[in-house]
């Protein structure tokens, strides 16, 4: 009699447990023989929680199936998942990464009492007068004066910077933190770019080229214009 083919593989690592989940089989055959697995060799209460990475493959759960997974995999059985890890992902959710990580191009300006709002970055050729507003969930670049407000990191992303050909802004937020222009600078800031200080818990605004030391982020947006 040949050997029944599993459609669960447990391997450990370094890291804790990883459950590869074969693709091919009905999910409700994958749960049974995970479940089976998993009472088979049930801890002790006091054991140590077990971080563990699903490996669906071109499998993908859905909201019930995953909730199915996690109650099964739970803290009674001093497992935790930590990662799922699946090559599939719904239509709509690929075109909502696709959203999110292009960057939007406008050509135009922002007058005052005007609002220009984008998912993912923003390139704005144009100015923005004081009154106007730009908001972005990415990055904001502004190839022209930033008189008004700029608004990056809309959905709480810090990790985001505001950069314009001339800056002298009424105001600037990255995620929620707020900062206006450094009163001393009257005439404003060429290439100017602001970005969080998390040393100094604030918004830093300052010329592109006093900031050397953040020049992985800075690439980083630079490469995301340039590759779309």
């Amino acid at each position: 009699m040949g050997q029944v083919a599993q459609n669960i593989t447990i391997k450990g690592t370094a890291e804790g447990l990883t459950f590869f989940i074969d693709d091919r089989c009905e999910f409700h055959e994958a749960y049974d023989e995970l479940a089976e697995k998993i009472h088979k060799h049930k801890p002790e209460k006091d054991a140590p929680i077990v971080g563990v990475t699903l490996k669906l493959g071109k499998r993908y759960l859905h909201d019930d199936e995953k909730e199915q997974i996690e109650q099964l995999i739970g803290e009674e059985n001093r497992l935790s998942i930590v990662a799922i890890d699946s090559d599939l992902i719904l239509r709509e959710d690929a075109l909502k990464w696709k959203d999110e990580s292009e960057v939007k191009t406008f050509v135009k300006v922002i007058r005052s009492g005007q609002v220009l709002t984008v998912t993912g970055d923003l390139l704005l050729i144009g100015d923005v007068n004081p009154g106007g507003q730009v908001e972005a969930t990415g990055n904001i670049y502004v190839m022209g004066h930033l008189n008004g407000i700029a608004h990056a990191g809309k959905d709480g992303d810090a990790n985001t910077m505001i950069l314009a050909s001339h800056m002298k802004p009424n105001q600037l937020r990255i995620a929620d933190y707020i900062s206006r222009a450094p009163d001393y600078e009257t005439d404003g800031i060429d290439m100017g770019c602001g970005l969080i200080d998390e040393n100094q818990n604030r918004i830093l605004i300052a010329p592109l080229q006093d900031l050397s030391q953040r020049k992985q982020a800075i690439d980083g947006f630079k490469r995301r214009m340039l590759n779309g």
